[in-house]
């Protein structure tokens, strides 16, 4: 997915280096167990199609500051599962898990494609300037 999501946008050494540092055994083994975290998958006939992270890790926006709000981080489906459905499934599901919190926020990059998914369900693009986790460009905070 992190291929796919920034092979437009980024060199593709920075995207392996990404991926290297990001997504190897120990880092996923830790991410997966932690209590910060839950993950959750869209299926394809029994393929994964995409996944999402539910966490409370990153930099939240200024407006959530002493509220209860949640994030969804690593939203993405393949490009061989272009049906909405797909991408409308794995977005309920996040919806649904993150029901109970305040706020729930969004970090993407301003191009992204799914900005108008997430707009869509009720997401507001803010005005307050963002860094994209470990990646070198700015990005948006949408928040519900």
């Amino acid at each position: 997915l992190a291929k796919e999501k920034f092979s437009a946008l980024l060199e593709v050494h920075t995207i392996d280096n990404y991926i290297a540092a990001n997504f190897n055994e120990k880092t996923l083994i830790v991410e997966v167990n932690s209590m910060s975290n839950q993950w959750l998958v869209v299926y394809v006939n029994d393929e994964p199609a995409g996944y999402a992270r539910i966490t409370s890790k990153g930099k939240k926006p200024e407006g959530l500051n002493g509220k209860r709000a949640i994030r969804i981080a690593d939203f993405g489906v393949l490009k061989k599962y272009p049906a909405p459905a797909v991408k409308d499934s794995l977005l309920e599901k996040c919806l649904n898990v993150c029901k109970f919190y305040e706020n729930i926020w969004i970090n993407e990059y301003p191009e992204n494609p799914l900005i108008e998914l997430f707009e869509h369900k009720g997401f507001l693009r803010q005005q307050e300037q963002a860094q994209l986790d470990e990646l070198p460009f700015e990005s948006v905070y949408l928040i519900a």
